[in-house]
Order: C-alpha cells, then sequence, then structure tokens
C-alpha cells in the first residue's frame, strides 16, 4: 500500500437527496466541494458526475488521484426497503426455525399489544437442514452428510435462489462443515455468491449469528454489482486508484472485500461523518465531542471520546439485530424534511415521517403540502430562502402549509406555531443525545457538540443549551461533514473468536493459541490489503461479563503491537484485563462487584492499517472588519420575540472574526444560528466556535 501523502484523493458519499464529493489535497489540506443530486435508479451516475465537476473545478487530471474514498448506503437501503436478493439458507438439522423464533423482546419504543414481528428475510420454504452437528468446543459430534447437503442444495435450485447463506450449530469454534457445505454449493449452485457465517461473524449466539450472515447474503449481489460498476465509472475516467468502502466500525476496506462482506457497510455514511467531527474536534483541542449529522430525513448522533468513537457489537438495522462491531450511532427520524401534524388528541409530532426529496417540504414547490421542520425555519426567519446555487424556496408556500395544518388548529400564531415545530424536533434531538450520554454514564457537559449535516447548525445552539453543553463547533465543511470524515480514517477490520472460560480456570495456552490464530488472519488480511508492515498494527479485546450476565463488556487490553504476534497473556494480564471490566461494569451501571466470577466470552484483534490523513488548512488572515451582508427579522420564540438579525456570508469572515447573538452566519451547504446570549468567533481553519451561555 504505497500513497504519496502528496496527493490529491477524492471523497464520495451518496445521500438520499444529494451526492456529496471533496476532492482534497492532502499534505495542504485545500479542498474542493460540490453536491450533485443522486440518482436512485443507478447511484454510480451521481458518483461519476460529481467527481467529474469536482475535478474540473480544482483543475486536476486523473493522473493525480491516488484514493477513492466511498461512503456507501446501497446495503442499508436494500435492506431498509427489502429490496434484496432471493436468499436460500443451510442450517443444522433441528435449526430450520432459528431465525423466526428469535428473541422474547420487542422494540423498545414499541406498544406491546401493537408489535409486530419484523418480518424475515429468508422464508422457512427456502430453509433446508442438513445433518451434522458440532459440540461447543469444535469437536465432531456428527460428520457432515455430504449426499444430504448436496440433495438440500438441490432442493433450493428451483427457488432460484440468488444467494445462499451457510449457518452451521457452534461453526464459530470450528468452520471445517461450513466451508465444505460452500466447497458442495458451488457445484449444486453454480455462479449463486455464498455467505458462511465462520466468516461473517464467528460468535455464539445462533439468532444474531444467524442473521447477519443472512443479511450479508441478503445484499452481496447488490453491492457486488454497485461495486463493479463504480470501479468501470473510475476506469472511464482514467482514475486507476484504489476504491475503497467506509466500513460500520470507522475504517475503510478494500471495494473487493466490500463485495464479499457487505454487511459491514450498513452504517458506512453515518460512521464517515463521526469520524469527520473526530478530526474537526481535535482541530479545536476537542477530544471528547457528541456529533450530530442532520439530513433531510433523519439525525445521526454519536459520542466520541478521547478521540475514538463508542463501538458496539450489538447493533441492529430495521428491527433485526447486526452483532458486527460499528460505531455506535443513534438514528433518530429528526431532519429538515420532518412533518409535523396535530395528533387526534391536538397533541403536535415531528417526524419520523419525512417528506423526503420527492415531494419535499412545501416551500420545495414540488406538490408538498404538509409542514415540515425546513418550512418552520423559513417562516422564522433561520433559514435563507435561497439554499446555495441550488435551490429556491417558497416563504408563502411555507406559511400556507404551517397555518393551515398547525396554528389555526391550535390556535397559535404563525410563528408561535413553527417555534413550536423546530422546538419539538430540538427536544426530540435533545433526549437522542442524553441516550448516547447520561445514560451511558457520560456528562454531556464535558463535552463538545460538533454539528454537521445540512441541518445541524441550525439546532446545535439550541440543542447546547437544552444539555448545558458549553461550546458548540461548526466545521468550516459542515454541509459535507462526512467527505471530510472519509478522508481521515485508516484502513480497519475485526477478527473475533468466541472462547467461554470462567474466571479461576482461565485456559492462558488455548487464550493464546486463539489470539495467535487471530493475528494470523490479521496478518493475512494485511496483506490482502496491500498493507506496508510499518503502517500495520493490531490491538486486542476481549469481551467480558459476570456470571450469570447475558451480555458482555468489550475492554481493550493495553498492548498495540505492530503486525506480528504480540506479547503472550500472563496471569498478570488476565488480572489487569478483569480490573478494567469492573471499572468499565461501574462506570455504564454505577455498580460492579469484584468478588463476582468474570466470565471471559469473545477473544478480539482488530487490525489497522494507517492511511495518509487529511491535514486542514488554515484559512487566510485579513485584516479588514467583516460586515454583515444582510440583515432579517428572525423569530426566536415567545420570550425574545422577533429580532432584527444580521445575516453574514461565511466566504467574507477571516479568523478572529468574533460576534455577539443574535446572528446568523451562511455557509454554501449549511447555516448557522446563533442565539441571543451568545458569543461566536471563527478559528484559524474556518471552524465557527459557539460560547452557550445558559
Amino acid at each position: 500500500m504505497s500513497q504519496a501523502a502528496s496527493g490529491y484523493a477524492l471523497a464520495i458519499d451518496i445521500g438520499g437527496t444529494f451526492t456529496d464529493v471533496t476532492l482534497a489535497h492532502r499534505a495542504s489540506g485545500r479542498i474542493w466541494q460540490i453536491k450533485v443530486p443522486t440518482t436512485p435508479a443507478d447511484p454510480s451516475q451521481a458518483f461519476a458526475q460529481g467527481i467529474r465537476r469536482v475535478l474540473e473545478l480544482a483543475g486536476i487530471g486523473a493522473e493525480s488521484i491516488d484514493g477513492v474514498f466511498h461512503g456507501t448506503t446501497v446495503a442499508t437501503n436494500a435492506i431498509l426497503e427489502r429490496k434484496g436478493a432471493v436468499v436460500g439458507l443451510i442450517t443444522t438439522e433441528g435449526c430450520r426455525y432459528v431465525l423466526h423464533i428469535g428473541r422474547h423482546d420487542i422494540a423498545k419504543d414499541a406498544y406491546p399489544y401493537s408489535w409486530i414481528r419484523p418480518e424475515r428475510l429468508v422464508p422457512p420454504r427456502r430453509i433446508r437442514e442438513i445433518p451434522e452437528r458440532l459440540r461447543a468446543d469444535g469437536t465432531v459430534e456428527c460428520a457432515l452428510d455430504e449426499a444430504a447437503c448436496t440433495r438440500a442444495l438441490s432442493e433450493l435450485a428451483p427457488h432460484k435462489i440468488e444467494s445462499l447463506a451457510v449457518c452451521l450449530l457452534h461453526s464459530y469454534a470450528n468452520p471445517v462443515h461450513e466451508e465444505r457445505v460452500r466447497a458442495l454449493a458451488a457445484s449444486a449452485l453454480p455462479g449463486v455468491p455464498c455467505s458462511i457465517s465462520a466468516e461473517i461473524l464467528p460468535v455464539f449466539r445462533e439468532y444474531e449469528r444467524t442473521t447477519a450472515t443472512v443479511l450479508n447474503a441478503y445484499v452481496l449481489p447488490k453491492v457486488a454489482g454497485y461495486h463493479q460498476r463504480l470501479e468501470a465509472r473510475l476506469g472511464e475516467m482514467a482514475i486507476l486508484a484504489p476504491l475503497r468502502i467506509m466500513k460500520s466500525n470507522g475504517g475503510m476496506y478494500s471495494a473487493r472485500a466490500a463485495a464479499q462482506q457487505p454487511i459491514h457497510t450498513a452504517l458506512s455514511g453515518p460512521a464517515a461523518a463521526v469520524v469527520g467531527a473526530i478530526l474537526v474536534g481535535e482541530t479545536v483541542g476537542q477530544r471528547d465531542v457528541i456529533s450530530i449529522d442532520v439530513g433531510g430525513t433523519s439525525a445521526d448522533i454519536c459520542l466520541s471520546q478521547g478521540g475514538q468513537p463508542a463501538i458496539t457489537g450489538g447493533g441492529e438495522i430495521s428491527a433485526l439485530p447486526l452483532n458486527v462491531p460499528m460505531v455506535d450511532v443513534h438514528t433518530i427520524g429528526a431532519g429538515g424534511g420532518s412533518i409535523a401534524r396535530i395528533g387526534a388528541n391536538r397533541s403536535l409530532t415531528v417526524g419520523p415521517q419525512s417528506a423526503g426529496a420527492e415531494p419535499g417540504p412545501a416551500c420545495y414547490g414540488r406538490g408538498g403540502t404538509e409542514p415540515t421542520v425546513t418550512d418552520a425555519n423559513l417562516v422564522m426567519g433561520r433559514s435563507p430562502a435561497q439554499l446555495g446555487r441550488e435551490l429556491s424556496l417558497d416563504v408563502a408556500l411555507a406559511r400556507r402549509a404551517i397555518l393551515e395544518a398547525v396554528a389555526k388548529p391550535l390556535g397559535l400564531s404563525l410563528e408561535e406555531a413553527a417555534d413550536g415545530i423546530v422546538e419539538l424536533l430540538n427536544n426530540n434531538m435533545a433526549t437522542a443525545i442524553r441516550a448516547v450520554s447520561v445514560e451511558r454514564g457520560y456528562d454531556p457537559r464535558k463535552f463538545a457538540l460538533v454539528a454537521g449535516g445540512g441541518g445541524g447548525a441550525l439546532h446545535a445552539a439550541r440543542l447546547a443549551e437544552l444539555l448545558g453543553i458549553p461550546l458548540v463547533v461548526v466545521p468550516a465543511s459542515a454541509g459535507l461533514l462526512s467527505t471530510l470524515g472519509l478522508l481521515a480514517t485508516d484502513l480497519k477490520t475485526d477478527f473475533v473468536q468466541t472462547v467461554v472460560q470462567t474466571s479461576g480456570a482461565y485456559d492462558l495456552e488455548k487464550l493464546n493459541a486463539t489470539f495467535a490464530s487471530l493475528e494470523r488472519r490479521a496478518q493475512a488480511w494485511f496483506e490482502a490489503e496491500r498493507v506496508e508492515p510499518s503502517t500495520a498494527m493490531t490491538v486486542r479485546t476481549a469481551g467480558l461479563r459476570y456470571v450469570h450476565q447475558g451480555y458482555e463488556l468489550t475492554v481493550r487490553l493495553d498492548d498495540a503491537g505492530a503486525s506480528g504476534r504480540s506479547s503472550p497473556l500472563t496471569d498478570a494480564d488476565v488480572a489487569a484485563l478483569k480490573a478494567r471490566f469492573h471499572q468499565e461494569h461501574e462506570r455504564q451501571y454505577s455498580w460492579s462487584s469484584p468478588s463476582l466470577a468474570v466470565e471471559l466470552v469473545n477473544l478480539g484483534i482488530t487490525a489497522v492499517g494507517r492511511l495518509p490523513k487529511l491535514t486542514l488548512s488554515r484559512r487566510p488572515k485579513r485584516e479588514e472588519l467583516a460586515l454583515p451582508a444582510s440583515s432579517r427579522t428572525v423569530y426566536f420564540g415567545r420570550a425574545a420575540g422577533s429580532i432584527e438579525t444580521p445575516i453574514y456570508d461565511f466566504e467574507a469572515l477571516a479568523p478572529g472574526w468574533t460576534v455577539e447573538g443574535p446572528a446568523i452566519v451562511e455557509q454554501r451547504f449549511s447555516t448557522v444560528l446563533i442565539l441571543p446570549r451568545h458569543r461566536a468567533s471563527m478559528d484559524e481553519y474556518g471552524n465557527i466556535l459557539m460560547e452557550v451561555r445558559q
């Protein structure tokens, strides 16, 4: 993996409405950015169009590009919209209904008597059991019946299977049977891709492991075809740089690997925005940040401490468990397109339903009639009537929608109704931020709030007031924050293995053998990704829990070494590991019990191949004082009322600029709202820092 740090890199993030493209000269930090409309029928069209336009804007030739980084929603959308492949499943005899039995829990926000179990991706008619069985330690109890397996595979053929999933009992301890089934499937179902659980998620818990494997098989054909189209588009433009895809864990992997295990891209875009927020936070001396990325339909929220995002192994997508390592992003239906409605009891709700891009908010003039958050911000004067060069907004249509649907039914003035819509959305987002901070033992007042996305900077100041956060950071490229994250991450993958052992009986020989096996897999991955030894490193982790607990906490071991073998575990290492587990349990749950036995459940290796990073450029200083470009009347709620507010053009500002709120700064792709009593300034990188005075 040889990349010149002085070269140019492309970052492309495809959203539901717009495709964001950033071209960066990594050494100098100079960037060029554009947005182009997303092409849902074939996202690769917008991908190519955006690249051509940004190269033309910068006057750069294709030969100068040495890296292409992409955040994708193809796998996510296929799952959410249930538009994946026709999947067949091979499982152990007696396990046919693992998917359908699931767990005895329901969605957290669902009323028990109205909750409906989410539809499974593979119906029983496309599931076949085969005679075989492994014990939990990986030894063979019943050998694989290859003749029966071949018959089962042939029975799936008439169902026109497009992708095959294989999940056999205890295969995480020994993949031999799954690997043999895959070999037999290559003959029985030629051309059908096969996903085996021993490679997708080699850990215990049959329902979660089966679901992850099925999800991978479900999206694999679509994602593989999509990546082939992307690479073909790059070839047409004579861009020879490798294409890398953002993973849900905040790292990158090759397009080839992504085509084989696409399930690791389920949170690709949101993870990139989190990495971008960490990058911006570090430039202003804030390593503990809470990031919000507010788009048209949703808001993505994540807490990062010490420059590292929170990682979870217990996520979900579309009400299905997805226990692969991923950045712990909390997503809610709160965005500019969130629709405001009056319920039967005259209560106001905002979201999660969204007007989307078509027809969009009423002010778009595309046929939408229901009021949205974008309409409310426009009516109060907080949003400009012109969004960059892309879209003009119709204030009259926004006023009519809010007046008819909200203000009149509730007996409110137009401004009060609009303020109520925005304030309700703000409180929904504040509740989500508390979920990733207060509910997990973190004090949000000790973090900075980094606001990204098209709508983040409009709501960040009020969110900070609600949560007592003292500092808001609005990046210079807030509207394309995720593309900055794509340029600030490393190659990264996780290997994990279940090895259940109880405190007092840890088998160090077995633990060290497991780590050695994981490190060999990491070394093979380094070679496949062409990672140079000088840029490679591994970090060891362990999942632990108290005896009789149902779930474990992942704790990082202290040492992080190069791609070779780490030093063997000792009794002292295990004692230190348990001590860190007790501390983490105390922090998250406010109690711990060192007298209880501790089970070691999983061992893991995180392999990292460091990539050249984007160095953010400093903004030129100016002697003259920036003056407001204009002013307009802005409504700030009942207490403050309407105030004639100065409007600043972001491009006219320079480091050292300060203002006392109220004020508005209009960036090309976002709008920064500075509330009364708050103080804002611009730092040397062009970030706007808001001091929140409670």
